[in-house]
């Protein structure tokens, strides 16, 4: 990994350093609305298509019907693990769910505000260069949490036009009954639009490919009348490391995001007494050992380590690169994660890698990435509600607040507003 040093760098050098690698969503998005017309216009047959054609699979209908848990054909070890994960997702995202709010803004003024499930969401689960069925535990707990009247999961197909048993096995630990089995932007299009088989959705949720994030960002602004998680772009985690951090798990650390894609970033950001040359041959040792270890050399290439002089230069670099995951690898984490500012999700002390977040400590791992920490959570049973507000007034009520509606509508010039108050002040005047 390339080596900075953060005292030595000019004000524009540091700003380069915040970027992530280039996504041309330009380039991109003829293409997708390309997909996204035929997938609108024949509904079914472009959906088949398009899954012989990018996932090799022919299917007889895209959409599949979860068999019960017990009949899918999946170990007793990941049936143990899944479960621990399920329970522990369960629980603290079950504490998230909002009260109802009610305060009497002045006598006879009642404001409410109920939270509302969004009724139909579409779940997107990748299954491209790796399946991953933790994202249908993050994505379907907190919509069946929340109350979603209809929850779809969306996945790639395997070429024999199956489901990978572990994916069915998560949806079917969360009541989910529908599998659409497709993938990309034809995935997203078919929900967002709806087709003869696949149910229209109001949201879609999850993370995906350039092409999945193309789609979604350009359907959320169409007459399909969807919302979206968040844009995203690679995973990427960012550490900081001081004196007592052990090379070799800031190294595993580094490179369990590294193997996620060629086009992931990672980023390390010692303090003083790091040992940086040990690192270094962590992660040579570690990455020849991978399995994905091609992938991630190519990440590691787009990835680099900044040392810094002291604490609040690393975290003035990380509040302002806002990662996706972010590692605090030192002995006063606890202290540090008070001035964290922006990040998806933050792993305290040197016993908490990334990876607990990724599956089973209970948090969520469909996280903003590229720097969208800065305005965006990440998915939590918020993501699956709407926020409703109701007002009730007395007679006493429209009194005390009526005469300053008047001036307001007056002041604005919207006389029927005006008059809307008036008729009833002057129909309580009369007795």
């Amino acid at each position: 990994m390339r080596v900075f040093d953060y005292a030595q760098l000019d004000e524009t050098r540091r700003r380069e350093l915040l970027l992530r690698p280039r996504i041309d969503y330009a380039s991109l998005f003829g293409t997708v609305q390309a997909i996204i017309d035929q997938v609108r216009e024949t509904g079914d047959e472009a959906l088949l298509a398009f899954t012989r054609q990018f996932d090799k699979a022919a299917l007889v209908s895209p959409v599949y019907t979860v068999r019960d848990k017990d009949q899918i054909p999946v170990s007793g070890e990941v049936r143990k693990a899944f479960q621990t994960a399920f329970d522990n997702i369960y629980l603290f995202h079950r504490a998230q769910r909002p009260q109802e709010v009610t305060v009497e803004t002045m006598p006879g003024v009642v404001c409410s505000r109920y939270p509302r499930a969004i009724p139909r969401v579409g779940l997107y689960v990748p299954g491209g260069s790796a399946v991953l069925p933790s994202s249908v535990l993050m994505l379907a707990i907190p919509a069946r949490l929340a109350g979603c009247e209809e929850v779809l999961i969306a996945t790639p197909p395997r070429p024999d036009g199956s489901v990978a048993p572990e994916v069915e096995y998560a949806a079917a630990l969360c009541g989910v009954k529908t599998i659409l089995l497709a993938g990309g932007a034809q995935a997203v299009a078919a929900m967002a639009y709806g087709t003869a088989t696949v149910p229209k959705v109001d949201k879609i949720l999850g993370p995906g490919n350039q092409y999945v994030t193309a789609a979604k960002m350009l359907l959320q602004n169409s007459d399909a009348m969807i919302s979206i998680d968040m844009p995203a772009g690679p995973s990427e985690v960012l550490v900081i490391a001081d004196q007592q951090a052990d090379p070799a798990f800031v190294a595993a650390d580094l490179l369990s995001q590294a193997e996620h894609g060629p086009d992931s970033q990672v980023v390390l950001v010692t303090l003083p007494g790091f040992a940086v040359d040990e690192l270094q041959r962590e992660l040579d040792s570690q990455c020849g050992t991978l399995p994905r270890k091609d992938i991630a050399l190519r990440a590691l290439e787009n990835s680099f380590i900044l040392q810094t002089s002291g604490r609040q230069e690393a975290l003035d670099f990380t509040n302002a690169y806002a990662p996706e995951h972010l590692i605090l690898n030192t002995e006063d984490a606890d202290e540090l994660v008070t001035y964290i500012q922006t990040a998806g999700s933050v792993f305290a002390g040197p016993w908490t890698p990334e990876s607990v977040g990724d599956y089973a400590s209970g948090t969520n791992h469909t996280l903003p990435t590229y720097g969208y920490a800065r305005m965006y959570s990440g998915v939590s049973i918020d993501s699956y509600l709407r926020q409703m507000t109701v007002q009730r007034l007395t007679p006493e009520g429209l009194q005390q607040v009526g005469p300053a509606v008047e001036v307001m509508a007056r002041t604005e010039g919207l006389a029927a507003h005006e008059r809307a108050v008036s008729i009833r002040l002057s129909r309580l005047d009369a007795g």
